[in-house]
């Protein structure tokens, strides 16, 4: 089962992990994540994370730039926590979030700066059956549009736990992402040709929109100072109360 709006296209052969019916687009190379955060992050909205019989596409990330942001993890320096953000770009990084789920971030930039995007939602368009059975088994999942609508759903619909943290996405391994591959997040046509279906997005998507991070302290959800949670405007399963989705 695929998403209607999903582009059957590319020939690349299916790395491990990939859904059964998903094409195998090439993962995208490390240079695609050695930028500052806040420039990934508008561009990783569309993009597909593949892995563990599941394709999720990503409507909605927060972007955290290490040091110079209180609600970064990595806001008061290293610790064996946060190593995995100080490491190389293209890694997962996951935590534990208030010992009940993990949430799982992407790193970005160069190594030791210590920034990276939240995957905060996304759209399953591929093993959704796999995703909806792992969100049943740890509670109560009633809509597909709910699989990944969070980012602890979406954690779990991947099949992604605490132990990957670290898990590097760029090694041919059983996790990678791809470019966007959905007709919806393709450009328009006053852009056309600047990027081809599961290729490496150059732009942010088309229907960007952004707002301040959800669910930390005042000082670091000011929507003037920290801007930086980016989503696929419209889009059902971005999270988050309505008013914050307008």
């Amino acid at each position: 089962m695929t998403s209607p709006g999903y582009e059957r296209a590319g020939s690349h052969a299916a790395g491990p992990g990939t859904p059964p019916g998903l094409p195998g687009h090439r993962p995208l190379p490390r240079s695609f994540f050695d930028r500052p955060a806040l420039e990934l992050a508008p561009l990783l909205l569309g993009c597909v994370l593949v892995g563990r019989g599941v394709a999720l596409r990503i409507t909605e990330v927060e972007a955290y730039v290490g040091a110079q942001d209180p609600g970064s993890h990595a806001y008061r320096g290293r610790t064996a926590r946060n190593a995995t953000m100080f490491g190389p770009p293209g890694h997962l990084y996951v935590y534990r979030h208030m010992g009940l789920h993990s949430c799982m971030n992407i790193v970005a930039d160069a190594e030791g700066t210590a920034t990276g995007c939240l995957i905060r939602a996304g759209e399953v368009i591929a093993g959704q059956e796999i995703a909806l059975e792992r969100r049943r088994a740890s509670g109560v999942c009633r809509s597909e549009r709910d699989l990944a609508r969070g980012p602890g759903r979406a954690t779990v619909a991947c099949g992604v736990t605490f132990v990957d943290d670290g898990l590097d996405l760029c090694s041919g391994g059983e996790f990678h992402l791809t470019g966007r591959a959905d007709a919806r997040d393709q450009v328009d046509e006053e852009h056309a040709g600047v990027g081809r279906s599961g290729q490496e997005p150059f732009m942010p998507h088309p229907r960007l929109a952004v707002g301040p991070r959800i669910g930390l302290r005042e000082e670091a959800s000011h929507p003037e100072r920290f801007p930086w949670r980016y989503r696929i405007a419209g889009d059902p399963t971005v999270s988050g109360p309505g008013a914050l989705n307008r």
